[in-house]
């Protein structure tokens, strides 16, 4: 494998992951789901963020940003305050309790949208991908990205 099938692979396993995850009932929204994980991951890691450090650390629009932010706020998934020392700003911080809506998107198993994706219904086969896939993101966790920058 080289880096173009790496890339590939990831883009179609980010796919399947936001296939796999639940939609029923949350309408539409201008942001998708791709800009709200991407959101929700970067103030996990990074708690307290405003929108513009948020923005500037994944390169996506500070409109983008916001919207994401609204829309994991209204899931529960993260809370706001002003900043103390520049009330003007928000700081966004995950929330302290993980909400129905977030405990449903974290619990939603990926099996179907991995047999869509294969082509076929062999629950043995998906297992084994399922396993195969929880052993690389056991070793390939989001640390890994600030390792590889550095």
């Amino acid at each position: 494998m080289d880096g173009v099938e790496l890339f590939l692979l990831g883009r179609t396993l980010m796919k399947i992951g936001e296939e796999a995850l639940p939609t029923e009932g949350i309408g539409q929204h201008s942001t998708s789901v791709r800009t709200v994980l991407i959101v929700a991951t970067d103030v996990r890691a990074h708690p307290g963020s405003a929108v513009g450090e948020i923005a500037a650390r994944t390169g996506l629009p500070q409109s983008a940003v916001s919207a994401a932010v609204a829309r994991l706020r209204q899931a529960g998934a993260v809370v706001t305050e002003p900043d103390p020392r520049d009330r003007r700003r928000l700081l966004i911080r995950p929330a302290p309790e993980a909400s129905s809506r977030v405990a449903e998107v974290r619990s939603a198993p990926i099996d179907a949208a991995l047999a869509a994706a294969l082509g076929g219904d062999d629950p043995e086969r998906v297992a084994q991908i399922v396993a195969l896939l929880e052993e690389l993101a056991r070793h390939l966790t989001p640390q890994a990205l600030t390792r590889l920058r550095s």
